[in-house]
């Protein structure tokens, strides 16, 4: 075992061309794994998809250009810091396979390509064995309920009667008013009853609403948290 992880840590330098255009394309196959793990059971983008194959080998060229000299490495800082991403928040798995794909671009460029693939390799197991198992599936559902009710009805306590019937637990998130001040929009997050009827639900919550808009459905991802 030592001597396995001696091999491992052997640091072969990209002394010549041909070292750095053979770290160039392990990288890039690395990249390829890691977009393939990012797209099983996932949504996803093109764009997205192909920036990280991509960025490994870019990683590298960057450490390969940087090792051992200052001014280099100050110049590139300089030239990245002007670069401002007006892109929107990612998720928690877009994060963790940016920073998957940097690593390994960083294992490269410092010279230790076969400790990367290893670790890509422990990486990608772990990943698709949380993907294909119920790890950190949340045991209930949590579902996003949106009630429109008049502006002349006081919105306090108007539903909590029907929602203790159908639903356990839930809390009310956010109101806001809508169609120029006439109508509040109530969004609740809510989790049904086993035993709870969504028809039977929605039909009471007409009755109190006067017939106004409702919609029940998945918990927005606009804000997604680690």
């Amino acid at each position: 075992m030592d001597n396995f992880f001696n091999v491992l840590m052997t640091c072969h330098r990209m002394t010549n061309a041909y070292h750095v255009i053979v770290g160039l394309f392990c990288a890039l196959v690395m990249g390829l794994i890691v977009s393939l793990v990012y797209m099983f059971k996932n949504t996803y983008t093109k764009s997205f998809v192909m920036t990280l194959v991509m960025l490994p080998a870019i990683t590298q060229m960057i450490i390969i250009l940087v090792n051992g000299n200052v001014g280099t490495g100050l110049a590139i800082m300089g030239a990245f810091s002007l670069v401002r991403f007006r892109s929107v928040p990612g998720s928690a798995r877009e994060i963790g396979s940016l920073f998957l794909a940097m690593s390994l671009g960083l294992f490269v460029g410092a010279g230790y390509v076969y400790l990367g693939f290893v670790f890509l390799l422990i990486m990608s197991i772990a990943l698709l064995a949380m993907s294909l198992t119920p790890f950190g599936v949340p045991r209930q559902q949590v579902r996003e309920l949106r009630v429109s009710i008049p502006e002349s009805l006081d919105y306090e306590g108007l539903l909590d009667d029907l929602l203790n019937k159908y639903c356990k637990p839930w809390h009310l998130e956010r109101v806001r008013t809508t169609n120029m001040g006439s109508l509040f929009e109530l969004t609740y997050h809510i989790t049904l009853r086993k035993d709870a009827k969504t028809k039977e639900m929605f039909d009471e919550l007409r009755c109190r609403n006067g017939n106004l808009p409702i919609t029940l459905g998945r918990v927005s991802a606009a804000k997604d948290v680690l």
